[in-house]
């Protein structure tokens, strides 16, 4: 399916997002960061998690994201949590 699955946290469903949302490689999932890949899934999948989100920011750093530093934990679950919030005023 493409080097995005030899890299931490991406698995077969993920891969196939990421490639629904036009991201093929994981150069192109460094390129794009996992804020951006995630709002692109997120647009085709409104279901998109937290986790998910996690799961990129990881393997866009080549480790598991239960690994993330907490700093970059909470910056992702503010971003997260304005996803949310827009996603309300649509």
């Amino acid at each position: 399916m493409s080097d995005l699955l030899e890299q931490p946290n991406i698995g077969k469903e993920c891969a196939k997002k990421l490639k629904e949302a036009g991201i093929n490689t994981f150069e192109e999932l460094k390129a794009v960061g996992s804020e951006q890949a995630f709002l692109r899934i997120k647009a085709i999948d409104p279901g998109a998690c937290y986790c998910m989100l996690s799961a990129l920011e990881g393997a866009v750093q080549g480790i598991r994201w239960h690994n993330l530093s907490a700093e970059r934990k909470q910056e992702l679950l503010q971003f997260f949590n304005e996803t949310k919030k827009m996603q309300m005023f649509k």
